[in-house]
């Protein structure tokens, strides 16, 4: 768990350093125009959206997708997972009143952080490496790159993105604990296609950022999953 635990450690990190910015902005009264805090969360989207189109790329089977998706949405409509996700991040608002205090809601900041952070190849594989073999480069060099992202998040996104190291400790201690019994389904397939699925995602999180859209992005994380069981008949 050393490289999970460094991860969640450097997000935390990161989190709060970006936090401490905007405080001491609010503090010493710096004001900054409405008009430049938009431009930076259009960067922010503009950026996201090209993380999602590159990284959606990486899928090589289109069926593995459309079935996850479409299968996915059901499931994540059937339980609500939009809902329960923000009503949560309600009570955590409530809880830390001014904390959440970015441009987005706590629960829309966990989100999209915990999304970034977690959907991708170098995750699952250096998780995969963390818990078979005890080796924890990849997700140490991934701890570096997501201290520096958790920094600029937690600044434009507020409170929420701190939030975001638990689920970082939790989906990527589970793969790494779990290393030995998921390994066989967890091919280099099986993996590209999650990571597909995963970014094409991350494009509906850009949209919201963007303001283009309002995706219940929740509602579509199970798609992420699927495809371990999809890929076994395709």
């Amino acid at each position: 768990m050393l490289g999970t635990t460094v991860n969640t450690l450097a997000v935390l990190a990161g989190s709060l350093i970006g936090l401490a910015i905007t405080a001491i902005t609010k503090k010493f009264q710096l004001k900054i125009a409405k008009s430049f805090s938009d431009r930076i969360m259009q960067a922010l989207g503009l950026c996201t959206l090209y993380i999602g189109i590159t990284g959606a790329l990486t899928g090589k089977n289109t069926m593995v997708l459309i079935l996850s998706m479409i299968l996915g949405t059901l499931i994540g409509e059937a339980f609500d997972l939009d809902d329960k996700m923000n009503r949560l991040g309600e009570r955590i608002e409530n809880r830390f009143k001014g904390a959440g205090s970015g441009s987005v809601g706590i629960a829309e900041g966990f989100i999209t952080a915990s999304l970034l952070f977690c959907v991708g190849a170098m995750t699952i594989v250096g998780s995969l490496q963390s818990g078979l073999t005890g080796n924890h480069e990849t997700l140490f060099a991934k701890s570096v790159m997501d201290f520096v992202a958790a920094i600029i998040f937690a600044s434009s996104l507020g409170f929420g993105v701190v939030f975001s190291a638990v689920f970082v400790l939790v989906y990527q201690g589970a793969i790494t604990l779990l290393a030995q019994w998921v390994s066989p389904f967890l091919t280099d397939t099986v993996i590209q296609e999650m990571s597909c699925a995963g970014y094409v995602i991350i494009i509906a999180l850009a949209f919201n950022i963007l303001g283009i859209s309002k995706f219940k992005v929740m509602n579509f994380v199970p798609a992420i999953f699927l495809p371990i069981i999809i890929c076994r008949f395709l």
